[in-house]
């Protein structure tokens, strides 16, 4: 399961301490794919989101990929570099 946000060029993939089973491995894939960064899950955004819920419920992969930089809206002119870095992880994490 993938949901995108925007800020920060990174990947979340666990929730608090818990990585399912090949989280890592897929993550890191996603992160040599599109340059960003894997990252913990900051404290305060823990408990926030669909990942979250998705592997404490089905213990399967779960993956917040955090696109653009700036102020939110991201601006229009990022979308084509986006685009770009995250159709490897698009077309991979539909064969996963």
């Amino acid at each position: 399961m993938i949901t995108y946000h925007t800020q920060g060029r990174v990947i979340y993939y666990q929730y608090q301490d818990q990585i399912p089973p090949s989280g890592r491995e897929i993550a890191e894939e996603f992160s040599e794919l599109s340059g960003y960064s894997l990252d913990p899950v900051p404290e305060s955004s823990s408990f926030a989101g669909l990942k979250d819920w998705f592997i404490l419920k089905f213990n399967r992969p779960g993956f917040t990929i955090e696109v653009g930089l700036g102020e939110n809206p991201i601006p229009l002119s990022q979308f084509a570099g986006i685009y770009r870095e995250n159709l490897g992880i698009l077309v991979t994490g539909m064969l996963k």
